[in-house]
C-alpha cells in the first residue's frame, strides 16, 4: 500500500489535486480554475464537463510533481463546493444542464412560496436548514421541470442527481462503466432531502420537492473505502468524501464538543462542533452533518454560512477593475488607517446566516469625496470580519458558550490586516494552523483513517500545530462604534428586491 494520500479538492472556483503523506505535509498540488457562468442576473453556473476535466488534469499534474505515481497513494478523498446542483445522463454521462452553483438565486420564488405555508423554518425539525435558495431541492426541482425530458429520464433512473461529490466519484469509479453513485452523509444534509436523524432520504421532502427516488445517489459514510478508482488514479482506492466545510472541521481537528473553526474562501464558513445529537437553532444558523467515520456514529455542528467574503475581492478585480489581482486589495487596504467610513454589504445573493433575507442585496454605504479605491478595498476585507462576527454572536447565543479561540483557514487568512481585525472585532484569539490548506487536509484525514494511514482521530490531534495568533487589540468603545456602523449598513441592504 502506499505511502501517500490525495485529496480532490473541487471548490467554487478552481479544482485541486494535494498530496499529503503520513505527516499530514503538504507534498505536491496542482490547481486549475474553471469558468464563472452568469446568464442572468442571480445565476450562477458551473460546466460540470470542464470541472471533471481539471479534476483529471490536476491529478496527474501532481502526482508528476511529486515524482509519483497512483500506486504510490494509499486512497484518495473528495472535498467539493456543496449544495451546487448536477443532473447527467447515467448511459452517455453528459450533465443535462450547467451545474447550478449554490450561490445561485433563480429560486427565490418558489423559496418565498413555500415559506407562505408554515414560515421559513417549517422544515428546520426535519432537514436542519431553513428555507432558501441555498441548498439543492428546489434547484433539482428548477432543472427537472426546465430541462426537457429531465423528469422522464429521472423517473425511470436514467438521470442522476447529486452534489459535486457524487459527480467526480461516479466518473473516478468508472462513469458509464459501473460507476458508483455515492454521496457522504454531510452532502446529502445539504440538498435539504435528508432526514437529519435517521441520515435517510426522507419521503415526504422527496413528495414536497416532487423528486423522484430514482435519481437519488446512495448515502454512505464520510470515511470508508467505497471501490477503486480508474484513469489517472487506477487502483488508487476512493476512501473518503466531505463537503469542503466539514473537511475544514476534519483538518482542524475539532473533534470535541465546542471547537470551531472559520474558514475564509469564496465565502465564510464558521462551523461548532455540537457531538453525536443534532441541535436546532434559535439563532439563525444551520444544523448539518459533521462527519461520520465508518460504522461510528455521525457528529454534528451549528454552521454559519456567510455567501460572499472572497469573492468580493474577485468581484473589486474582475467587475470593477480597481486592482488587478487579490493580494493588491491587502496593499491598498494597509495604505489607509480605517475603511474612511465606508462599509460594504456583500449581499449579491441575499443575506445568508443568520438573517436570512433573499430580499437582501449588496450595498455600499458612507461613501464621501474623501473615500478612495483603498477604503474600499479595506471595506472589502472587514466585510468578512463582520459578517463573521454576526455568525459567532448567533453561535454563543445558540450553544451558551463564549468561544475562547478562532481556528482560522481558507485563501484569506494569508491577509494579516484581515486576521487582525477579525481578532478585534471579534475580542478574541484568531489562530491560524501551520498547515492551512484545511479543507484538503480533511477529505485526506477521511481516505486515510479508513486504510489504516492515520490510527484514530488522536493521530490526527497530534499533528496539528499553530501558526500564528492574532489577539485583539482594539478599544472596546471603538469596536462597539464599528459595529454600529455595520448593524446600521446591513439594515439598508434589506428588502431591496421583492420576493414573489
Amino acid at each position: 500500500m502506499g505511502r501517500y494520500v490525495g485529496a480532490i479538492d473541487q471548490g467554487t472556483t478552481s479544482t485541486r489535486f494535494i498530496v499529503f503523506d503520513g505527516a499530514g505535509a503538504v507534498v505536491a498540488m496542482a490547481q486549475k480554475e474553471h469558468a464563472q457562468i452568469f446568464p442572468r442576473p442571480g445565476w450562477v453556473e458551473h460546466d460540470a464537463a470542464e470541472i471533471w476535466r481539471n479534476t483529471r488534469e490536476t491529478a496527474a499534474d501532481a502526482l508528476i510533481r511529486a515524482n509519483l505515481r497512483a500506486g504510490d497513494l494509499a486512497a484518495v478523498g473528495i472535498t467539493n463546493q456543496r449544495e451546487t446542483t448536477l443532473l447527467w445522463d447515467r448511459r452517455t454521462g453528459v450533465p443535462l444542464h450547467n451545474a447550478i452553483v449554490w450561490q445561485d438565486t433563480r429560486v427565490d420564488g418558489a423559496v418565498a412560496a413555500l415559506a407562505r405555508d408554515g414560515g421559513q423554518g417549517r422544515l428546520r425539525a426535519q432537514t436542519g436548514l431553513p428555507l432558501a435558495s441555498y441548498f439543492s431541492a428546489l434547484k433539482l426541482q428548477w432543472l427537472l421541470e426546465n430541462v426537457p425530458g429531465a423528469r422522464e429520464k429521472a423517473e425511470a433512473g436514467d438521470a442522476l442527481f447529486g452534489t459535486v461529490d457524487s459527480w467526480l466519484a461516479w466518473n473516478l469509479t468508472g462513469g458509464r462503466d459501473g460507476g458508483l453513485h455515492i454521496t457522504d452523509v454531510t452532502n446529502a444534509s445539504r440538498t435539504q432531502l435528508l432526514d437529519i436523524t435517521s441520515l435517510e432520504w426522507s419521503p415526504a421532502l422527496l413528495e414536497l420537492f416532487g423528486i423522484p427516488v430514482a435519481c437519488l445517489p446512495r448515502v454512505v459514510s464520510s470515511s470508508a473505502v467505497y471501490g477503486a478508482a480508474r484513469l489517472e488514479l487506477e487502483g488508487v482506492a476512493l476512501a473518503g468524501m466531505l463537503g469542503d466545510q466539514q473537511a475544514a472541521l476534519v483538518g482542524q481537528v475539532c473533534f470535541d464538543i465546542g471547537e470551531a473553526k472559520n474558514t475564509y474562501g469564496t465565502g465564510n464558513f464558521l462551523l461548532l462542533n455540537t457531538g453525536e445529537m443534532p441541535r436546532l437553532s434559535q439563532a439563525g444558523l444551520i444544523t448539518t452533518v459533521a462527519y461520520r467515520f465508518g460504522d461510528a456514529p455521525a457528529s454534528y455542528a451549528l454552521e454559519g454560512s456567510i455567501a460572499v467574503t472572497g469573492s468580493l475581492v474577485q468581484w473589486l478585480r474582475d467587475n470593477l477593475g480597481i486592482i488587478s489581482s487579490a493580494p493588491e486589495a491587502d496593499v491598498l487596504a494597509a495604505r489607509v488607517e480605517d475603511n474612511g467610513g465606508v462599509y460594504i454589504v456583500p449581499a449579491f445573493s441575499g443575506l445568508y446566516a443568520p438573517h436570512w433575507r433573499a430580499d437582501a442585496r449588496g450595498v455600499i454605504v458612507g461613501l464621501t469625496r474623501f473615500a478612495n479605491k483603498a477604503h474600499i478595498c479595506r471595506a472589502a476585507l472587514e466585510a468578512a470580519a463582520y459578517q463573521t462576527f454576526d455568525v459567532v454572536a448567533a453561535m454563543e447565543a445558540d450553544s451558551g458558550v463564549r468561544l475562547s479561540a478562532l481556528r482560522v483557514d481558507g485563501g484569506m487568512v494569508r491577509s494579516d490586516p484581515l486576521m487582525q481585525f477579525q481578532a478585534d472585532i471579534l475580542g478574541t484569539d484568531v489562530v491560524r494552523p501551520v498547515v492551512t490548506e484545511t479543507t484538503a487536509l480533511g477529505a485526506a484525514y477521511a481516505a486515510g483513517l479508513a486504510v489504516g494511514i492515520w490510527k484514530d482521530t488522536d493521530a490526527l490531534r497530534a499533528q496539528w500545530q499553530a501558526d500564528r495568533t492574532w489577539q485583539p487589540a482594539m478599544a472596546a468603545p471603538v469596536r462597539r462604534a464599528h459595529l454600529d456602523h455595520w448593524e446600521r449598513a446591513v439594515t439598508r441592504s434589506m428588502g431591496w428586491v421583492e420576493t414573489v
